[in-house]
Order: structure tokens, then sequence, then C-alpha cells
């Protein structure tokens, strides 16, 4: 009966393993579904909508094939509309009954009657970007709303051998169950089928019937029995005389016993030994068909979900979309962070302008003049390549597009943060960076919107702030200049009248510095700060406030007060680097650019103007005509 048991988990082990393999093998569906994308008009640019790339789901696998570069990104629909609105392109769609088909789109902006030829590879309007040389291989997860573009460098047609893939659910969660319990079945098997093999030892066959009972046996005499076997054999002539008889062991005597009792104790430490040398098939056949095995062979047990915080923000009904990712901004950042660390290295004023504008730039030209006859001359802060800590973009889909940026010098808590604003005036333009200072020790920043939401920019003379953006400038320019006798003194708080105050006393050390050199009575030094010519940038908070960043030229003016006397630079290298001359007896004016942001409150608010973060480098110096 035992062998019958072990043949049937035999069978069934062979049941289901097979059935397991084959839920893996001949079972087992296609691994994704692929729909080849074609085009009959070759453009230098092809765009894969969202559709297309939604009409399955999962992960999309673009497979691009060509000669010589090929380039592709995501970005919004809209801002890729809005980036080949000046040419031609193909746009591939997804038609009600669920074929691709490709149409080309006339350009909607035409300035010269031509389409223009312009390289996508390294626009900051790319959500994500790859290129390689003849073939590409993309694995993306695009959101709704989010475009690819296929392109080559902008002149030569884009590829036109373009497949998608998408993934298909093979996971067969009972093959793993299935194969593990045929190998529990084949090591039960095994076991029976040992078993049954050891029972049929011992028993030895069919038992017969006992013989009858033998007769009583009667002592034998060793002695004479010796006597009488010596007599036959001498009479035989077989014996000898001199030949030694062997005694027979006496008994009690167990000279052969131990060999043999030895015997079949190994002969019983030998068989578990060999029972488990049979198991270690199944064992070894269940490891092998289990080996390689991946997850989707197992099933998956759904866990309670987390609790995750709720949203304390979301989004107004027609929100408009944030103007960069979280990643998109990272990449941004370490692409204008490299182009200044260039330019900062080569003094080249032109690369810094691909990144630079306003009073940033003119900060950085200043800087690369002098440095370039003054080398201990100090340029602005460098722009650190990472570690964005805050990060609040414009809502807004049209142009131009404002980010405001908080960041940190990698882990190094000595060196200031940084406070910036970016914009990107075209779909076409890169961002460029218009203001940037350094925050305050004790400076805190109001509450923002989080990054996927973005935030409004709050209009220039609106009047639900404490003070209007554009007048902001103006308003602070006063306070340095009359002190606490300003009107607008108390608008603004300590760490503001701190900075104001810090302006006023390195103005009177110059005034005493003149005075030292017995110079006050042939020459005048004069200053007056006034806002400057860069528009106000006002990022509206949680909390109806606002962060403005403003620009101020704080100026300083000395010219000879006698016809006899000349103003020499001698003790300003600086200026004599700037303005080529030595002396003047016309004077000089000093320009010191101011860059500021401030927490402005909403209207009614009992908190005042903070001052957030403040950057002040020498603008220019020219010689009064």
């Amino acid at each position: 009966m035992r062998f019958v048991w072990a043949v049937m988990a035999f069978v069934l082990a062979a049941i289901l393993i097979g059935t397991g393999i084959a839920q893996r093998t001949i079972f087992l569906g296609p691994k994704d579904v692929t729909a080849e994308l074609s085009v009959k008009s070759p453009q230098a640019y092809t765009v894969i909508d969202s559709s297309v790339l939604r009409a399955h789901p999962g992960e999309q696998t673009l497979v691009a094939h060509g000669d010589g570069t090929i380039f592709v990104a995501q970005a919004r629909t809209g801002d890729l509309d809005a980036w080949l609105s000046d040419t031609s392109f193909n746009r591939i769609t997804l038609g009600k009954d669920g074929k691709t088909s490709a149409k080309v789109i006339d350009p909607t902006a035409k300035s010269d009657g031509e389409d223009v030829q312009r390289n996508p590879a390294g626009s900051d309007l790319w959500l994500d970007s790859f290129s390689d040389k003849d073939s590409l291989i993309d694995r993306m997860q695009v959101p709704e709303g989010v475009s690819v573009l296929v392109a080559s460098d902008g002149k030569s047609d884009a590829p036109t051998d373009l497949t998608l893939k998408w993934p298909l659910d093979t996971a067969t969660p009972w093959a793993g169950p299935l194969m593990v319990a045929g190998g529990v079945f084949l090591l039960a098997g095994l076991v029976l089928y040992v078993l049954a093999i050891r029972h049929s030892r011992r028993g030895r066959g069919p038992r017969r019937k006992a013989p009858p009972p033998l007769p009583v046996t009667e002592p034998i005499d060793v002695a004479e029995r010796q006597r009488v076997e010596g007599t036959g054999a001498d009479a035989a002539g077989t014996g000898s005389a001199d030949a030694e008889t062997e005694p027979t062991p006496p008994p009690g005597e167990t000279g052969a016993a131990p060999t043999a009792t030895g015997t079949a104790h190994e002969r019983r430490a030998v068989r578990p030994r060999r029972r488990l040398l049979m198991l270690l098939p199944a064992v070894g056949v269940t490891a092998a068909l289990l080996t390689g095995c991946t997850p989707d062979i197992w099933p998956h047990v759904s866990a309670s979900p987390t609790p995750s915080p709720t949203e304390t923000q979301s989004a107004e009904a027609g929100q408009q979309a944030p103007a960069v990712t979280e990643a998109q901004a990272s990449r941004i950042l370490e692409s204008i962070s490299g182009t200044l660390a260039d330019a900062d290295k080569n003094l080249d004023a032109a690369k810094a302008e691909t990144r630079l504008e306003g009073a940033a730039l003119d900060a950085r030209k200043t800087a690369y003049a002098v440095r370039a006859s003054v080398p201990d001359f100090a340029l602005p802060a460098t722009i650190p390549p990472d570690k964005i800590k805050i990060l609040v973009p414009q809502a807004y889909d049209a142009w131009p597009r404002t980010v405001l940026m908080l960041v940190e010098h990698g882990n190094d808590e000595k060196v200031a943060p940084l406070i910036m604003t970016m914009t990107q005036q075209d779909p076409w333009s890169n961002y460029k960076i218009s203001s940037v200072a350094e925050m305050q020790a004790a400076a805190k920043l109001p509450n923002m919107a989080p990054a996927w939401l973005g935030a409004k920019l709050t209009p220039p003379d609106s009047p639900f702030l404490a003070a209007e953006p554009d007048n902001l400038a103006a308003e602070f320019a006063n306070v340095i200049d009359q002190g606490d006798k300003s009107e607008f003194y108390d608008k603004f708080d300590k760490s503001a009248i701190a900075f104001a105050k810090s302006v006023q006393e390195s103005r009177a050390a110059l005034q005493q510095a003149l005075k030292d050199a017995n110079a006050d009575t042939t020459s005048s030094l004069a200053f007056a700060a006034t806002a400057g010519p860069e528009p106000a940038v006002s990022m509206s908070s949680i909390d109806s406030g606002a962060i403005v960043a403003v620009t101020l030229d704080d100026s300083q003016t000395i010219k000879p007060t006698s016809a006899d006397a000349v103003i020499k630079l001698d003790k300003n290298p600086s200026a004599k680097a700037l303005t080529g001359v030595d002396q003047s007896a016309t004077g000089f004016v000093s320009v010191y650019g101011v860059q500021l942001f401030f927490a402005v409150p909403a209207q009614g608010s009992n908190d005042k103007i903070a001052l957030l973060a403040a950057s002040q480098q020498l603008q220019s110096v020219t010689e009064i005509k």
C-alpha cells in the first residue's frame, strides 16, 4: 500500500509542477503590446500626442532608429505647441478606432515665410530629455497632458522608425504556490517510497510454517570426540602426529563477536545517510524550479494603506500649471551654475549674459571688467548647482514666466543661502536670473505655495499689500536717505532699518575719510539712493502677502569745489579700471547696485515689511562730463 501512496504522490507532484511551469511558459502571453508609428511626410520635428502615449496603461517605452543624433523630450502639450508655433511638424494622434495617424501641422507664427530650424537640445522648456546616436530607447511614465518631441538637430528630418511599447500584466500568482506544492508532494512521495522499501526488506517476503521441534540433544564429550577423530585420521593416513590443532574458543569468549557487531553498527550508521542522499534530489528539484523566479509568480497581498497627510492647499478652479517642476528646476539650476562658473573663470561677460539679466548681469559685467586689472577684486556670489530648499514657480501657462528659489550651498551652513528670481521671456528662451541676494541671518520666509501648485504674481500696483511693489524701492530708498525722518520709516521692521543704518554709517565713514585727508575743503561728496530701473517682481504668499524683489541704485558723487582741484583715483583701482583715467577735474559718479528681497504683508496687517535678503555690488563708475 505504501508503494501505491508513493506513486500517487509522484503523480500529484508531476501535475502540480508541470502546471506551474506551463503557466510561466506555454500559457504565458506576450510581455508587451506594440504600436508602430509612421509618418507620410518626414519633418524636422515629430510630436507624439499624449493620447497616443496613454493609449494603454503602464510605462511607455519609445524605440527610435535613425541616422545620426536622435533627440527625445517630454513637455506639456501646450508648451510644445508654443515652441513649434513658428515651424511645421508632424503630430501623431490617436483616433476613435484606436489607430494612430500622423498629420503635418503648418506654422501659425511665421515671420519670414520659412520654417525655423532650431536645435531642441538644451532648452529649459523640457520636463526631461534624452539623446543618442542612431538608436534610442526611452522608458517613460508620461502623465496626462504631456506629449513627446522626437527630433534630430532641428535641421535634419526626425527619425521615422518609431515604435511604442506598453507592458502587459504577465503575473502568474499561482505558479509559485503550485511548484512549491509539487515539491512538497515529490518529497512526500520519496519518503513513502523509502518507507515502502524498508518495510518490504524487513518482512523478507511471505512467512512459511515453522518446522517441528528438534529432538533433545545430549552433551558431547570433547576429549572422547578428539580421540575418535584422531584415530580415524591415523587410520586413513591423512593425519599427522605433529599437527597442531587450533583450540576452540571456550564458551563465553567473544573473539569473533566484535567484528560481527561492528559490521552491524556500521550498516546501521550508513542507512540514515543513504536516506538523506535519497531526499536530496527532491530538495534540489524544488530549488531549481524556483531559482530565478520573480515576484510575479506569487500572490500579492495588499497591505492596509498608510494614511497620508491631507494637502493643506488645493488648486483653484481654472488654476494654471506651475512654470517648472522640481526636477526641471534642478536641471535648470545646474545648467545656470555651470555656465556662470565657466564665465567667472574666463571673465566671459557674453557667456554670463546667456543666464543673467538686469541688475544681476550688470554686477557681473562690472566685476569682470575690474577683475581684469585688479586680480583681488571680489566677484558676485557663485550660484550653487544643487539643494533647492524652497521652490515657488509662477502658475502661468503663457510667457514671460517667473520662478522664485531659495538655494543652499550644499551642507555648508557658514555660507548664507541665496534667494533669486529667474524669468523665461518666451518659449524659445532659457531662464535668466534677474535678482539674487544673500539671506539675512534672522530672516524668515512667509508661507509660500508648494512647488506642485505654484503661485501667482502680484500686480505691480496692487493696493492689497502694505506697499505697492512698484513703490517699494523708492520708499526704502527714502528711508536710507532720511533715516527716522522718513515718512516710510515705521513701515519697515528692525532688519530693514538695520540695513539702512549700515548704508548710512558707510557714507559717514567716507565723509570722515575725506575730512581726514583735508580734501573736504576742495571737494564735495554727496549720496543718493533711488529706485533701480528694473521692475519689481512680486510672488504672492499663502497669507495674502508677497515676496517682492526690488533693486536700488546707491550713488556717490564726488567732484572738486575749486577750479584748481582735481579728483585723483590713486587709491581707487576699481574706479580707475572702469573709467580708464587717473584723475578728473569734473569728478566721478560711482553707482552701487543693491538687490533686495522683502516680505510684504497684506494691507491692514499689523506686521511690518521685513527685509529677507540683500546684496550690494559696484555697478558703474563714470566721469562727470
